[in-house]
């Protein structure tokens, strides 16, 4: 079925999949996915045994998933982690769909994870397509402010070259780079991951496997929504943000 949406806006059951009373069982089980992953579980056997037990939804356990991490990963990223300031005048390598949709999202009233590792993520889903949305213009003004604020030299955006539209994503983003005077450009290539991954320059990106081999990261849409988007849908779900103490006790 063709993608009609014309906002990158809630899936219909986000209000009552993820009301304010279904927090904080969403917090324990990612609590307890976590746990499960530093001591070695993998998925989706962990995700499974912790979505059983809260009784989750396939939509909240996707959520539960994309907001966990190991304390491995935890550490690895938080010690990887740019401070905004240590960009002023460098390149910086964007990973296109991952920043632009989480804005998108964000500025659709979409729901938003505030994942352990310090990470916004959204809960859209492209399979392999792409389609601009109301949301998708004001989204790339607000990236390039942010990175004009931090005073980034220079934006190279690589997008998915296998992901339909992605030509035509390609040719708004120079038009509107071109129109503000902001030094971008945009890389279609067949995968981003193993280029960002592979970088020794900063990554903006929140794609966990990024995460887990660059370099060094900025926490870009991060920082966009919380400058210009305050009444973004944000869900905290990054309890506990710390490592786990040694002896705690089993979930």
């Amino acid at each position: 079925m063709p993608d009609s949406r014309s906002h990158r806006g809630p899936h219909p059951e986000d209000a009552q999949l993820f009301a304010p009373k279904e927090w904080e069982k969403l917090r324990q089980a990612t609590f307890d996915l976590s746990w499960l992953l530093t001591r070695g579980y993998v998925n989706p056997s962990a995700l499974a045994l912790v979505g059983n037990r809260y009784q989750l939804t396939a939509r909240q356990r996707l959520a539960v998933e994309r907001a966990a991490c190991g304390d491995k990963e935890l550490l690895a990223r938080r010690e990887r982690q740019l401070d905004p300031r240590a960009v002023q005048g460098a390149r910086v390598l964007v990973d296109g769909y991952n920043v632009l949709t989480t804005v998108e999202a964000a500025l659709g009233k979409g729901i938003l994870l505030l994942a352990r590792d310090s990470t916004y993520r959204d809960m859209a889903s492209m399979h392999g397509h792409y389609r601009k949305v109301a949301e998708t213009l004001p989204a790339l003004e607000l990236i390039g402010k942010t990175l004009e604020e931090l005073k980034v030299g220079e934006a190279i955006w690589f997008l998915d070259r296998p992901v339909s539209n992605s030509g035509r994503l390609q040719a708004l983003i120079k038009a509107v780079a071109t129109a503000r005077g902001w030094r971008w450009q945009v890389e279609l290539v067949n995968s981003p991951d193993p280029i960002l991954m592979d970088a020794s320059e900063p990554v903006a990106t929140a794609d966990s496997i990024i995460l887990d081999y660059c370099h060094n990261w900025l926490n870009l849409s991060r920082l966009a929504v919380e400058r210009f988007v305050p009444g973004a849908s944000v869900i905290d779900l990054a309890c506990p943000p710390e490592p786990f103490p040694d002896g705690t006790p089993t979930p």
